[in-house]
Formats: C-alpha cells, sequence, structure tokens
C-alpha cells in the first residue's frame, strides 16, 4: 500500500486532467495457427443457425484446438470446453461470416446465469479465440466476460493487443447478446489459468466513444472501466489464477485503501483523480504477482 500512498499528493493536483491510458504493448501472439483446409467448410454454414453448425464433427475437432483444457466455474466446477459448449447450445445465432474471412458462431444466451458465449475465428491467419459471459454466484466481480484461445500463451494482456477484427465482432456481438460494454474481464491462455484482461480503452476518444460524448459521462466509462481491471486483477491475484476460484472480496485491506482514494481524490465526483489513483493500484497488483 505504500506504494500507492505516494501518489496521493501527484494525482489530486491532475484531478481535471484526463488521465493517460496504459502502455501499449505488442499485439497478441497466436500460436500453432490452424490449417486453411480446415476451417473451408465454415463457410457452408454462413447464415444458418450455430446450432446445427454444433453437430457438425469438424466443428467439434476446431473447438478442441480452440479451447484450453482447464476447470472453469459456471455455478459448479466443469471443463471449460462443457461450459462454453452449454451457451453456444442456448438461443444460438445465425453464423457470420464477414468479409469472406471472420467467422462468429455465438449465443444471445440462457437463463441459467444469463450465460452466452462465442467462438470467433480468422480463416485467413487461422487464429480463433472465444468468448464467454455470465453473472457469477462465487464471488467473483460480476458480471464477467472471459475470453480464451489454446493459441495463447500470454499471461499479461489489454483490449488492444487483441486483434481489431476480433474486437469489432466482439463489440456487435455484445450489443445483440446484451453484453456490457465495461465489466470485469479476464482471459484463459493454453495454460488454463486466468488473468485480468486489462481495459485500455478511452471512451472519451476513439472508436469507443459516442460523438460527441460528454465529458462527463465519458470518463464515468474510463472510472467504471478502471474499477472493473481493479477488481479482476485483485480477485485474481487473491486466488492465483485459478480459473474456478472461489471467494468473497472483504479483505480490510483493500476496503481500507477503496477508503483512501475517495478521502485523496475529495470525493467520488473528482473522475480524473480516480481513474488515476485506480490504474495505479491495479499495476501495484499485477507487479505483484509478476504481471507487470
Amino acid at each position: 500500500m505504500g506504494a500507492c500512498l505516494t501518489v496521493a499528493p501527484a494525482i489530486a493536483q491532475q484531478s481535471d486532467a484526463i488521465p493517460p491510458l496504459p502502455q501499449a504493448f505488442a499485439q497478441a501472439d497466436f500460436q500453432n495457427p490452424i490449417p486453411a483446409a480446415q476451417l473451408s467448410f465454415l463457410n457452408d454454414y454462413g447464415g444458418r443457425m450455430g446450432n446445427e453448425l454444433m453437430k457438425d464433427k469438424r466443428f467439434r475437432d476446431l473447438m478442441k484446438q480452440v479451447v484450453p483444457r482447464s476447470t472453469y466455474h459456471y455455478g459448479r466446477d466443469m471443463p471449460l470446453s462443457e461450459a462454453i459448449e452449454y451457451v453456444l447450445k442456448s438461443e444460438s445465432l445465425p453464423v457470420d461470416i464477414r468479409e469472406g474471412r471472420y467467422v462468429m458462431v455465438a449465443s444471445r444466451g440462457g437463463a441459467y446465469l444469463h450465460g452466452r458465449g462465442f467462438l470467433w475465428f480468422d480463416m485467413q491467419k487461422g487464429i480463433a479465440m472465444a468468448g464467454f459471459f455470465f453473472q457469477p454466484i462465487n464471488g467473483e466481480p460480476t458480471p464477467t466476460l472471459t475470453l480464451f484461445s489454446k493459441q495463447l500463451r500470454e499471461e499479461a494482456l489489454t483490449s488492444s493487443q487483441l486483434p481489431q477484427a476480433l474486437l469489432q465482432d466482439e463489440r456487435q456481438w455484445a450489443s445483440i447478446a446484451g453484453v456490457p460494454p465495461i465489466s470485469p474481464r479476464y482471459f484463459i491462455p493454453e495454460s488454463g489459468r486466468k488473468f485480468a484482461l486489462i481495459h485500455d480503452e478511452d471512451f472519451c476518444g476513439g472508436p469507443q466513444a459516442e460523438a460527441p460524448a460528454a465529458d462527463a459521462a465519458c470518463l464515468q466509462m474510463n472510472a467504471d472501466a478502471a474499477d472493473a481491471d481493479m477488481n479482476a486483477a485483485y480477485f485474481m491475484a487473491q486466488t492465483s489464477n485459478a480459473a474456478n476460484a472461489t471467494a468473497w472480496m472483504l479483505d480490510p485491506g483493500q476496503i481500507a485503501w477503496v477508503s483512501l482514494r475517495d478521502r485523496s481524490c475529495g470525493g467520488l465526483n473528482n473522475l480524473g483523480c480516480r481513474i488515476q489513483f485506480t490504474r495505479q493500484r491495479t499495476r501495484v497488483i499485477l507487479r505483484r504477482t509478476g504481471r507487470r
């Protein structure tokens, strides 16, 4: 906590400025691209319901190449492959193929914990990623969106490191499936462990922003994203990055830190100060776990 205390005066002085975003990192490195011959059959399912594709053995073989071996907590412990299959079959959407290249197989959710998900493919590069959204009941910050791919090895990622085409298609899916644009987010690489996926969008500018964006509204979105990142990073630090972790975040130290931040920033309305203070806290948590 000492590292956080030292930044309080500087933050208070800069409270009217939009704080800088986290440092940009290299693009995510997807390993073991899937051969085009194994993906071409997806073209046959464009516009058809995802449930039809789920019955194709070739697609089930693809899922084994995409979904990491991991135990996931979706109401109860289960293989991650079982969890994503379950939600993909719940209110499936038509298979969308964009630019003859990007394939989105998705659902818009069912009754159980509001679970919904997607599998996304870039048939040209042979890369793939899945997404799983639900409302946990295990003490985890809620609701959450977890992205995962067996092709990834990294244990530290921000949103901007992911393929822009994936982010574009994920936002489109989110608008259809009722997934909020800001929530605690995670990713699971090949190791099967779970890590915080850090927002580095600026909701006051760029493709994420509403045009024109009211300063207070977009700053509030940046503040919400900073809080979501801190909560996700803290939960994973407390649970040793287990994908099936259960814990209730009532740690007195974290509660005391939130109180310190709010006092140092002069209240909840000083959004610029809150954002910068919270991002610093997130960096401290990530450094303690060896991720930054």
